[in-house]
């Protein structure tokens, strides 16, 4: 089991580092060789399931944390169709990308550290997406789940978090996938190295209620309720 005392915590250039990978041409080949390829070959988890928690739980003001693409939006079929969207991420090329890719939801575009305080409104939102964004982000759980908390601050009681997260502990990893996780995690792409299932479902609880969890592959699939934000 994952020692979280031993995971080094989340430095400005390990973050800066991390997302500063995804350029345009990155972006270019995202959608058919990482929610393509890899999630259905290495990852074992195909973007279906992704897609179907976006369909389900998106509410009609919606905020998105770790921006992609704009897959998922793009290509949703919703039960509450969003009528605001807001699309927060570190790296201004990919707002950029995803901000044009929903122009016809006329997206307000924010950049921040998901790490640090959210620079949006409390209470305010339905629904908050973290979709392959916590293995990305340098720190142990505790760090993790205060962006899990960030999320939740900005949902209204009631609203709905989901997301999915690449684990290395926890969850059956094959050996493509192990090797492949192993290499992201030396170039900086990925901090998952001690990521487990268990201390996901604790930084979930802690923060908000009914928590869902399942899996495919070695992704771990998320939602859960928000409780409703308090001012401390």
């Amino acid at each position: 089991m994952a020692n979280e005392s031993d995971e080094p915590k989340a430095s400005p250039e390990d973050i800066h580092d991390g997302q500063a990978v995804y350029d345009r041409r990155v972006l270019a080949g995202y959608d058919l060789g990482v929610l393509g390829l890899s999630c259905r070959l290495i990852w074992r988890c195909p973007k279906s399931f992704m897609q179907a928690a976006y369909n389900r739980a998106v509410g009609k003001r919606h905020l998105e944390l770790g921006v992609g693409t704009g897959y998922f939006l793009d290509r949703g079929s919703f039960e509450t169709p969003p009528r605001e969207i807001t699309l927060v991420d570190l790296n201004p090329v990919v707002l950029q990308v995803a901000g044009a890719r929903l122009a016809r939801y006329q997206p307000s575009c924010v950049r921040a550290n998901v790490c640090d305080p959210l620079p949006v409104g409390p209470g305010i939102f339905d629904s908050a997406a973290l979709n392959f964004l916590l293995h990305c982000l340098p720190g142990d759980w505790s760090v993790k789940g205060s962006v899990l908390s960030g999320a939740a601050r900005a949902l209204r009681a009631g609203g709905q978090v989901f997301g999915s997260t690449i684990l290395a502990e926890g969850l059956p990893v094959s050996g493509p996938a192990r090797r492949l996780m192993v290499e992201y995690n030396r170039r900086g792409v990925f901090h998952n190295s001690r990521d487990d299932l268990a201390g996901l479902r604790r930084a979930l609880e802690s923060t908000f209620d009914d928590v869902r969890l399942t899996s495919r592959g070695c992704v771990a699939l998320f939602e859960a309720t928000a409780r409703g934000w308090v001012e401390k």
